[in-house]
């Protein structure tokens, strides 16, 4: 236990480095999923069959393949075929790649969310619209797209969940997260080595950040109550 508690300002120390890591990788993330989400998803829906069948096509091999075999691909497969790595190297060209990797696994996801949040409602209030005088693009503001949010509030707050977690996989390219920082104590990491327990400790992290958001969807989706 001495040991234990001499260790821990170095362990807490490299563990909240890693996490920062994890928090840029899973806010870039979003930035860049949500929009791109929305995108594919008109895609998948539009009347030009040539471009819903392809982007159906994409959206089914990220769906159905394992994300961390996609950072292997975006990460390696590039410099394999080209000679020479195009994300650059060190740490901030793992976190580039894998970054590209999660928002465009996640954006097939979120897409799939979307197009059934915007199939979900009636079609007679786009007809009710337009015999109003309104726009399509206004119905899809004014009235679809509020009333899809409300409904995919909890299908997306799993996934965002599911991101906190998944942002581990991004180790292994060897981006410098709190799963890795935990794992290199291990190994031998800053005078210390043979410990496990840091990277059992990383579990914490996961748990408060999840708590938070938890707590902040909850409370999202109850402000939209108002649609019932």
């Amino acid at each position: 236990m001495e040991l234990i508690l001499e260790q821990m300002p170095i362990v807490i120390k490299s563990l909240n480095a890693g996490f920062l890591q994890t928090l840029k990788l899973f806010f870039l993330t979003l930035l860049g999923a949500f929009p791109l989400g929305l995108i594919i998803a008109f895609g998948s829906m539009s009347r030009f069959r040539p471009l819903s069948f392809l982007t159906r096509i994409i959206v089914w091999i990220v769906r159905g393949t394992p994300l961390m075999i996609q950072l292997l691909i975006i990460y390696y497969f590039p410099g394999l075929i080209l000679k020479n790595p195009i994300w650059g190297g060190g740490e901030s060209g793992r976190f580039f790649a894998a970054s590209v990797a999660f928002i465009f696994n996640y954006a097939c996801y979120f897409s799939e969310i979307y197009r059934g949040g915007i199939q979900s409602v009636p079609i007679g209030q786009e007809e009710a619209g337009l015999v109003l005088g309104m726009k399509k693009r206004q119905i899809f503001f004014k009235v679809t797209l509020l009333q899809m949010i409300k409904r995919i509030i909890p299908p997306m707050s799993n996934e965002i969940i599911t991101l906190v977690k998944d942002t581990s996989l991004a180790r292994i390219i060897a981006l410098q997260e709190v799963i890795w920082a935990g794992q290199a104590f291990m190994k031998g990491s800053q005078g210390i080595s043979g410990a496990i327990w840091p990277l059992f400790f990383t579990g914490v992290y996961y748990l408060i950040f999840n708590g938070i958001l938890t707590i902040l969807l909850g409370r999202l989706e109850k402000r939209l109550d108002y649609f019932r």
